[in-house]
């Protein structure tokens, strides 16, 4: 071992041990509240937002990466490999579907909406790995789902009595709301992907390989859809590098460490800062972003739903 690679160790090792997971966790939910200001920011196409994220992200992680876990990386087994590829496809599938959202709906709905994956991971491990679902978690579930309606069609609805003013809400911000649903269901697809190659693999190069095939998958997409890969002005690049660092690198990388020192139901319930740091973000540095009151009122169940499934999965 060179002078150099053990002193990185220790140093890493070092840092990890001066951080308490709880401060660690607040500073990765403050991180992931900014990523749909970020988004919003940015002129350019979704697809390509979501494809300079997870490849700048990728570019940072791979140093460290080669440097301290280079020999898990030659020991994957094809069929991980395979996994990975599903993994990062269903990953692509979460951003493209979620940062497009954010082009038709609030930030409150779209960062609320898309924050329901874990009922969806709670269906897909019952359906799927015969997971038990407990009468807290249907209740749970139920409730958020009762408050998603509510969000997606609860202005039209008044609207058509004569109460309140749905303009445009019909036809765009259902949309962009169905399109937040879809990033949940996707985020969960990538949950339940990873889940087996997570227990084999660790934490830095399961990112990583799932990161590239998500980038590749991400590309592809981009490709097809004839969008510009390079014309683009310093400001996105900035913007695609800030997503990178903070939603990517002291956002979710620092959950999955957090994940390792904390417990799951933990950071279930933190996560749900993130629909409230987000709008409170949006309604000082977005220009006119002001949620409905049945948009705030809808997210408020949709919150205590998630929050009841993620206590109940947590003690089950």
């Amino acid at each position: 071992m060179s002078p150099g690679r053990g002193t990185s160790r220790v140093s890493i090792a070092a840092v990890e041990e001066r951080v308490p997971p709880m401060a660690g966790l607040a500073v990765a939910v403050i991180a992931v509240s900014t990523s749909a200001i970020l988004v919003r920011w940015s002129d350019a196409p979704s697809v390509i937002k979501a494809f300079y994220r997870v490849l700048f992200t990728t570019a940072l992680l791979v140093p460290w990466a080669l440097g301290r876990y280079r020999g898990e990386f030659g020991r994957m087994e094809l069929r991980d490999v395979g996994l990975a590829g599903l993994t990062g496809l269903a990953l692509a599938l979460h951003f493209v579907s979620w940062f497009e959202s954010l082009n038709y709906t609030s930030v409150a709905a779209s960062v609320t909406l898309v924050q329901t994956q874990p009922l969806f991971v709670a269906v897909g491990a019952w359906a799927l790995l015969d997971e038990r679902l407990t009468r807290r978690m249907l209740v749970g579930i139920f409730i958020a789902l009762f408050g998603a309606v509510a969000m997606s069609l609860g202005d039209p609805l008044l609207a058509s009595v004569g109460i309140g003013d749905a303009a445009g809400l019909t036809n765009t911000g259902a949309f962009g709301n169905a399109l937040a649903v879809v990033g949940a269901v996707t985020s969960a697809a990538y949950v339940l992907a990873g889940r087996s190659l997570r227990q084999r693999v660790s934490l830095v190069p399961y990112v990583v390989v799932v990161y590239l095939a998500c980038a590749g998958a991400l590309l592809a997409i981009a490709v097809a859809q004839n969008a510009p890969l390079v014309d683009y002005p310093r400001r996105e690049w900035l913007l695609f590098l800030g997503m990178a660092i903070g939603p990517g690198i002291f956002g979710h990388t620092v959950i999955n460490w957090a994940l390792a020192h904390v417990e799951s139901g933990v950071v279930s319930v933190s996560l749900l800062g993130e629909p409230v740091g987000s709008t409170v973000l949006a309604l000082l540095l977005l220009p006119g972003e002001i949620p409905t009151p049945t948009t705030v009122a809808g997210g408020a169940v949709v919150l205590l739903g998630i929050y009841l499934t993620a206590v109940a999965r947590g003690h089950d």
